[in-house]
């Protein structure tokens, strides 16, 4: 089904719009979600998690990309899990491999409006960025620190080693370090 259609059955409050969202998006919200946590069970309350939010956001919103809307819900909602299930102890997935991996790039989300307010100059600088670079180069960068795949999963995606991904990971890091101060963004 067309997303504008099924963001069409959002609008009318019509339920078949929450179906045909599953359908459609249920595979891709379902690997945001396992990537992020490594349980299915916390993963499949995820997406459906997910499903609940989209019908209390639309409406009033109208996304222009479902897909990316839907991810991004998704992606919060693991987060918040995970940050819920790790609280008191860093996890071994690969979620807070690819955090760690972030922390000399870029600073952590707080709570406060200014730093708020520098979170999102980040995160467009960040997608400015990335448009700038080769497309295979931004594909890893984005399979790695947006969906949170591992290293393994990338290398046979990509067909390309699994050394090779790290060698394209780090230097992207490298590139985005330089790319961030070269805007003026304080890290």
């Amino acid at each position: 089904m067309d997303d504008g259609v099924i963001i069409d059955l959002y609008w009318q409050r019509d339920e078949h719009a929450i179906t045909a969202t599953a359908e459609k998006y249920g595979a891709y919200c379902g690997s945001i979600a396992k990537n992020m946590l490594l349980n299915l069970e916390d993963a499949e309350e995820c997406v459906n998690d997910t499903w609940f939010h989209a019908w209390n956001a639309i409406p009033p919103h109208k996304p222009s990309r479902l897909s990316v809307f839907l991810g991004k819900i998704t992606r919060e909602l693991s987060l918040n899990r995970y940050k819920a299930r790790f609280a008191q102890k860093r996890g071994n997935g690969e979620l807070a491999l690819a955090l760690d991996e972030l922390d000399e790039v870029i600073f952590t989300k707080s709570d406060t409006v200014e730093q708020m307010i520098e979170y999102e100059l980040v995160g467009k600088a960040i997608s400015n960025f990335l448009r700038k670079q080769p497309d295979k180069s931004a594909d890893v960068f984005m399979r790695r620190y947006y969906h949170f795949c591992p290293i393994k999963q990338i290398s046979s995606e990509f067909f390309i080693s699994e050394s090779k991904v790290k060698s394209i990971l780090f230097r992207m890091r490298k590139k985005l370090y330089a790319y961030l101060e070269s805007e003026d963004i304080i890290l």
